[in-house]
């Protein structure tokens, strides 16, 4: 989960493997909360798809490091 530690704002507990992932009666979401503005949060949940939990962990890791590239991406951008 090194790139979630990236990312502004989202907390990681290292001790959790299952951080951010919710069992919805044998399907696994990625559950994760975003402030769109100082006053305001969103939970999102979306469906990973899955009931192995490995395949589970795999697939928000590589969620979070997609959103990790794209906020490197954009702050490149604004840089130039």
């Amino acid at each position: 989960m090194s790139s979630i530690a990236k990312l502004p704002g989202i907390r990681v507990d290292a001790d959790n493997p299952n951080h951010h992932l919710w069992d919805n009666h044998g399907t696994w979401f990625l559950h994760y909360t975003v402030h769109p503005t100082p006053f305001t949060k969103e939970r999102i949940r979306r469906s990973l798809g899955t009931k192995d939990v490995q395949v589970a962990r795999e697939r928000r890791d590589h969620f979070f490091a997609s959103l990790a590239a794209e906020l490197d991406a954009a702050g490149k951008d604004a840089a130039a």
